[in-house]
């Protein structure tokens, strides 16, 4: 059966259950299709590159789907007609991507970064404690009193 990645851009305005409901019902249209949903990924409400719709931000989902082209154009069909859907994209695939996607694993180093920043922030702070040297400034400029003739 040949092999697919859908990601869709749902509404700002939409609350993540509304996505998770709309991501469902997508999920049983590829299953009564005769195809099945391999991973579901929901990405999160993030900025859009520019205005889509008057939408500056949405509702990411990425799909891995195993079905067959019909129940991809039946998909695309109800997606293209449905008005939460901002933007649709469907890929061909050779093979799924085992594990998380990048863009939740970069998810995950964010977190890590924030995490150690914090971590650095306070090392560097005490540091600057233990080690503080009097600030040189540079000598003050006399200006030389005006001369009375």
């Amino acid at each position: 059966m040949p092999l697919y990645e859908n990601v869709f851009i749902a509404r700002q305005d939409i609350s993540g259950v509304q996505v998770d409901a709309l991501a469902d019902a997508f999920t049983q249209l590829i299953s009564d299709n005769g195809g099945e949903i391999k991973k579901r990924e929901y990405w999160g409400l993030r900025n859009l590159a520019y205005r889509m719709r008057k939408n500056r931000k949405g509702h990411y989902v990425m799909l891995n789907i195993a079905a067959p082209s019909t129940a991809i154009a039946e998909l695309e069909r109800t997606m293209r007609i449905n008005e939460d859907v901002i933007r649709y994209l469907t890929l061909r695939v050779d093979a799924l991507e085992e594990g998380p996607s990048v863009v939740m694993q970069s998810r995950g180093s964010r977190e890590d970064r924030q995490r150690r920043s914090a971590a650095e922030r306070e090392r560097s702070a005490e540091a600057r404690e233990g080690s503080e040297r009097p600030v040189e400034r540079p000598a003050e400029r006399r200006v030389p009193e005006p001369v009375e003739a």
